[in-house]
């Protein structure tokens, strides 16, 4: 483990069934990610994607890496823009740090070419 280890990226096409299904798993159900009328309002043509996906995302990517090597210990992300039903967004990672077993990685969630959720970053406490 070394700094500037670049974690294999995760992508994921989030579709409006995915969206509803997090809502309901997660009892989120703002009109902001389903309702047409609420998001013609407000000058939206697509359903926005719930902000916690990214999380779910990024904890996922860490998670998938590290496998029963590391446990998750901190994550935290910042939205800079929206991310619409149907898009495709990919997150990416780099170790930035090791200090004795705790590793931390810096993230990014891009949406085509536009930066979705930066600054993110996690800690990993190897076991």
């Amino acid at each position: 483990m070394r700094p500037g280890l670049q974690l294999p990226p995760l992508e994921r096409r989030i579709t409006l069934p995915d969206m509803i299904a997090y809502a309901g798993a997660t009892w989120d159900w703002h009109r902001l990610h389903y309702d047409p009328e609420y998001l013609a309002e407000r000058g939206l043509d697509r359903p926005v994607v719930d902000g916690q996906v990214f999380g779910a995302l990024l904890a996922e990517q860490v998670q998938d890496w590290i496998g029963a090597a590391g446990v998750l210990r901190t994550l935290r992300f910042r939205f800079k823009q929206l991310v619409y039903a149907g898009e495709t967004v990919r997150c990416v990672g780099t170790v930035t740090a090791v200090d004795g077993r705790l590793v931390t990685v810096e993230h990014q969630v891009l949406a085509g070419d536009r930066v979705a959720v930066a600054p993110a970053a996690s800690t990993v406490e190897l076991r």
